[in-house]
């Protein structure tokens, strides 16, 4: 091979690697503070930016993440998160945080996060915690990652692989999650299958999962709660 073609080899590599670890695009001057108003503009990176001139302290800080979320809901938890939309000083920082409170046996159903990895701390309670990697190939089964988790344990869950934390625990647990973007998203698996708008054909969901279409129908007229 010519010294021309290794190079080329090298820098297609390059490229695909970049690709397929990207994450939200490095900040490209200090502070970027979202702003809704297009007419206070002055730079775009990622959402329209405050006038720098304008920008005040409040717009970095958010308070009340020391309060519980409301977790009388079917699935037992609740998400309080701290992300680009009400913490607007996140902006192209590339990071965001979220509160997820467990009632006793709470769960915090399988999702994604479809632009960020997440790292859990456990503050309180014990929590079962894990998560799926994707799909290995013909014949071969999904690993499951799990681990039980008590207070000051931490877990990472990998960008966009099926996660979940369940309370086992008879008393309340609360975590804290840090997530590598400004606004992670969410997927919740159930909810979207299931409750989306307008439903899945109900054939594609009785042939993806292999059984009758009343399951299928009963699943789909079920109130699918979101946590978040």
């Amino acid at each position: 091979m010519s010294l021309k073609s290794i190079v080329l080899t090298i820098v297609i590599m390059a490229v695909l690697s970049s690709m397929s670890h990207a994450f939200d695009p490095s900040p490209l001057q200090d502070i970027c503070v979202a702003v809704d108003d297009s007419k206070a503009a002055v730079f775009v990176n990622g959402k329209i930016c405050k006038d720098p001139m304008k920008v005040v302290a409040d717009d970095f800080f958010f308070s009340g993440i020391n309060m519980p979320g409301n977790t009388s809901n079917p699935v037992g938890s609740a998400v309080t998160n701290v992300n680009v939309n009400n913490l607007p000083g996140l902006n192209t920082l590339g990071i965001s945080l979220a509160r997820i409170d467990y009632a006793p046996y709470g769960l915090n159903p399988p999702h994604i996060h479809p632009r960020g990895t997440e790292l859990i701390t456990v503050i309180e309670g014990t929590l079962y915690a894990g998560f799926v990697l994707s799909n290995p190939g013909p014949n071969m089964k999904n690993r499951l990652f799990t681990k039980i988790l008590k207070a000051g344990d931490v877990f990472v869950f990998p960008f966009g692989l099926i996660h979940f934390q369940l309370n086992i625990g008879k008393t309340k647990a609360v975590a804290i999650s840090r997530l590598s973007s400004q606004n992670a998203g969410v997927i919740t698996v159930a909810n979207a299958v299931f409750g989306s708008e307008p439903p899945i054909n109900p054939y594609v969901l009785t042939k993806a999962f292999q059984v009758d279409k009343k399951v299928v129908d009963y699943l789909q007229s079920q109130f699918w709660w979101d946590n978040n």
